[in-house]
């Protein structure tokens, strides 16, 4: 106990000093003399949507938490150890050989027609017919995030998201001054009444709602997938409200549980922008992602991409589309399927085991992450100090969320440790999170004592 609350000791005196750091960088003006303390001497220049670029409080920590000692269940990193690397090594070396000279070059900013194709091929196994010209190539679906956002919102104008949602989306949105509504999740996925309510109340407000923004497929951060009647109503639901649709879709491959779910797009092609990335289902150091749209959209989004990057990186995508034309793709994803799955129900027997009373998380049937609701009021932000002492770490759910909302909850990363390591994980994080419960019964500390609104996140699964 003593370790833990020195580690938190420690922790809370560098947020303090940051924090007065902060204080005292603030510029001090008078009539006759400006004294600025400020070490960046460009702050004035900064347009102010800089303002949504922000940095995450735990951050620090993650750096703590990169020690080999430490059981990280906090990053959503893809274990690429079964890949086969001859298989890729030959395939670079006969790209430089034969196509160096192109491989090399600048290229097309919708990107190049020899990974179109093969990205049309990955689609249909979803349902998805489509034309490799309607295909835009991006640096991963991140980038096709950004252009997205860049061509559709003005500041000030609303995203509905999911609650929780996906954090690299959140700081995307901000990043733009959009403002994000959350709507209600459940066991089946996006509740289409609350979809409804949101909308009707942010247009009678006047606000201008662009699109809703969904991973319907193993959601990150909750690990829930919407059912196939739930899709179907939640497509109706927006066509009723004339609202765009962006579908994330990074993991609908990595169904651990049976064959991949229909999309929203094969559901309403005209309706829907598709994100798609082979960050999990081959390498994300290769950055390929792209994005699915109407045809009006698309050439927004070529013109968008033209001027951010002049074109996505052809030596990428030309061995992607090698590893796609030359690999058995669909067994290497069976391989990837069959590696998940054992680390997911290493991860959920550990927690129904080790867990405390009151402990509930939800039972992804794909995907990287379990989402986790803790009992008793806790704080899982300031609990992190204590945890990556005890050798553990973890996501806090504030970050899945524009408002602030999840103190309670924690996600939970099963993709990359080894069984042996999240089972050793999850046994530290039990006993941090009944240290925590002890302290809160000692001291008669409740949720309305230990910061912010509750948020239980979706329904989770009783364990």
């Amino acid at each position: 106990m003593r370790k833990a609350a020195a580690g938190a000791a420690g922790v809370d005196a560098a947020a303090a000093a940051s924090s007065t750091a902060l204080t005292t960088s603030t510029p001090t003006r008078t009539t006759s003399s400006r004294v600025d303390t400020r070490f960046d001497k460009f702050h004035d220049l900064y347009a102010t949507r800089t303002l949504g670029l922000k940095t995450s409080p735990v951050r620090a920590l993650f750096a703590v938490a990169n020690r080999p000692e430490v059981v990280s269940l906090a990053g959503g990193m893809p274990n690429i150890a079964d890949l086969p690397l001859n298989v890729v090594a030959d395939s670079l070396q006969h790209l430089v050989a034969t196509e160096g000279t192109r491989a090399m070059q600048y290229g097309s900013g919708q990107g190049e027609i020899e990974i179109r194709g093969p990205i049309c091929e990955v689609m249909a196994v979803e349902g998805i017919h489509a034309d490799p010209d309607d295909v835009t190539v991006t640096c991963g679906s991140q980038q096709a995030l950004d252009l997205v956002t860049r061509i559709f919102c003005n500041p000030g104008d609303v995203i509905m998201a999911e609650s929780p949602s996906y954090v690299g989306a959140l700081n995307t949105f901000a990043s733009y001054q959009a403002d994000v509504v959350h709507v209600a999740m459940d066991e089946e996925g996006l509740v289409p009444e609350s979809l409804r309510e949101e909308v009707t109340r942010a247009r009678r407000a006047g606000r201008h709602v662009k699109f809703l923004y969904t991973i319907p497929n193993h959601s990150n951060p909750s690990g829930i997938s919407q059912s196939v009647r739930r899709r179907e109503q939640v497509v109706a639901t927006a066509q009723a409200l004339d609202l765009l649709v962006v579908e994330d879709n990074p993991y609908g491959l990595l169904n651990l549980d049976g064959d991949p779910l229909p999309t929203l797009k094969s559901m309403a092609p005209e309706d829907v922008i598709y994100l798609g990335s082979f960050s999990k289902t081959f390498a994300p150091g290769f950055r390929v992602g792209w994005a699915l749209a109407p045809s009006f959209v698309r050439d927004k989004l070529v013109l968008a991409q033209e001027s951010a990057t002049l074109c996505p990186p052809v030596f990428s995508q030309f061995a992607v589309a090698q590893y796609l034309t030359h690999w058995d793709w669909r067994g290497q994803v069976r391989s990837f399927i069959d590696m998940y799955r054992a680390r997911r129900d290493a991860m959920l027997e550990a927690l129904a085991e080790h867990m405390p009373a009151g402990t509930t998380w939800t039972h992804p049937s794909g995907g990287f992450f379990v989402w986790l609701t803790m009992p008793g009021g806790l704080n899982s932000a300031s609990m992190l100090p204590r945890a990556v002492t005890e050798l553990v770490a973890y996501t806090p759910g504030t970050a899945f969320y524009a408002d602030g909302r999840g103190q309670e909850n924690i996600r939970l990363s099963y993709c990359y440790p080894t069984p042996e390591r999240i089972r050793t994980g999850v046994e530290r994080l039990s006993g941090v999170i009944r240290e925590e419960l002890e302290i809160a019964r000692t001291f008669e500390l409740g949720s309305s004592t230990r910061g912010g609104a509750r948020d239980l996140g979706p329904t989770p699964n009783q364990a």
